[in-house]
């Protein structure tokens, strides 16, 4: 009985802390409990015989795993189906043996401003195969099976001061915007696209260093600074939700090392440009990339600087970063061969080149500390083993003369045109902004 008590104020203690390391060693404390800490494999292998939430039409489920309220794994989305199978692996470390894995499946659906809750459940970490049922939120009513296998291992007793560590693996989703159609023919598909990264290491790296919004910038200003910052505030939300939306049509996929990291730089297809440079759509491409790291999730999220729906918004940064008044970091970013685009030449296959990330702190609306970005080097070189980060700060000549290069080769070796360096819309072409302008209010 003692130990459920203990239990039961270790829970509470997590709940009201604002410090969930701090509120374990209060309960534990008080009731003179060794808590231990352990690190999970989690496998989510699928659910069964899931409830439709509606009468007709398809069902793309996904779902929303969370421990303790303290880290969180989001899943891919499948495809119509009450049966999904994601197989999918979420590694975290030093988290307390007491802990409560939630889990929330959703259906999506495109279009719709939120998902469907099907149903949710909970259950401890006890390892081993686990069948859990799913119930709804209302009325507790069966909503179907889930299926997972945790295995558990004691954690490091030296590490502790980070609990509940992601480690892993590297997943990311493509996301495309939802006004990229027909008049997308005329344009390499990537400029409609944006990439969500889930990294490790952030606490370890960074710990709770972030970089503010930036008071000096008259972009950023108008975005947080006033009585109209509001309305600039709730269009470009808007225009992040859709532009991020979790559909049946995202990629989805696991980074292993630098060669993944890189196929994901790849051109896109050009349907219409009748200058061969459909040729290049399997090779890296020239491309100056925003990205921002955020503190929110500890997401890794970049498009090409040239990307269509970024046309009538303050920030890309902003965009990236829903808003957030501060991220870990943020900046841009180019992939290059070693001795830089200049000295390189298309007869040389991609896979017989040394390739390069060269990143920077090139962001008008945080203006990251130029002295972090060896830490954003490791950061990166920690979640895609092998790869060869040079960091260049925005006031550094070496960065311009790197990024003109880039872009230079873009334009007179791969038929990329001008306008698609920097955001631009053709001609009747309908814009994120234009979509958000019309979006129903909420």
């Amino acid at each position: 009985m003692a130990m459920q008590h203990a239990h039961h104020a270790l829970q509470n203690a997590k709940a009201k802390s604002r410090s969930h390391f701090d509120g374990i060693k209060l309960a534990a404390k008080q009731f003179d409990v060794d808590i231990k800490y352990v690190d999970l494999v989690i496998k989510f292998i699928g659910a069964s015989d899931l409830a439709r939430v509606h009468v007709i039409g398809t069902m793309n489920p996904c779902f929303r795993a969370k421990l303790d309220d303290k880290v969180s794994y989001t899943s891919s989305v499948k495809s119509n189906t009450l049966t999904p199978v994601w197989d999918e692996t979420w590694i975290v470390k030093m988290v307390p043996s007491t802990a409560t894995l939630s889990v929330v499946v959703r259906e999506v659906e495109t279009g719709a401003l939120v998902d469907n809750d099907i149903g949710v459940f909970q259950t401890t970490i006890t390892p081993g195969a686990k069948e859990v049922e799913i119930v709804g939120k209302r009325l507790g009513r069966n909503k179907g099976s889930f299926w997972l296998n945790i295995e558990s291992s004691p954690s490091a007793h030296d590490s502790r001061s980070l609990p509940y560590s992601f480690d892993g693996p590297i997943h990311y989703s493509r996301h495309d915007s939802p006004t990229m159609g027909v008049l997308t023919n005329l344009r390499d598909t990537r400029l409609y696209s944006t990439w969500k990264i889930y990294i490790k290491g952030i606490p370890q790296f960074f710990g709770d260093t972030v970089q503010r919004w930036n008071h000096d910038y008259k972009a950023a200003q108008a975005i947080f600074k006033g009585p109209t910052s509001i309305a600039v505030r709730s269009g470009i939300m808007a225009g992040h939700r859709m532009l991020y939306a979790r559909t049946a049509l995202n990629g989805f996929g696991v980074i292993t090392g630098a060669n993944d990291m890189y196929k994901l730089l790849r051109g896109g297809l050009r349907r219409s440009t009748g200058d061969g440079s459909s040729a290049f759509e399997n090779r890296i491409k020239p491309a100056v990339y925003t990205y921002v790291i955020t503190e929110e999730d500890e997401t890794f999220r970049f498009s090409e600087t040239g990307a269509a729906f970024f046309v009538d918004f303050a920030s890309k940064h902003a965009l990236h970063s829903n808003c957030a008044e501060s991220v870990v970091y943020s900046g841009e970013f180019h992939p290059r061969p070693e001795g830089g685009w200049e000295n390189f030449s298309d007869y040389t296959d991609d896979s017989g080149v040394r390739w390069e990330l060269v990143i920077d702190n090139n962001s008008g609306t945080y203006s990251p500390n130029p002295d972090l970005l060896a830490k954003v080097a490791q950061l990166l070189e920690l979640n895609f083993t092998g790869i060869n980060v040079v960091v260049l700060a925005q006031d550094d000549p070496e960065l311009k003369k790197s990024s003109d290069a880039c872009r230079e080769y873009a334009l007179t070796k791969r038929g990329v045109k001008a306008t698609e360096l920097e955001p631009h819309a053709t001609e009747g072409e309908e814009t994120l902004s234009d979509r958000v302008s019309r979006r129903p209010n909420y």
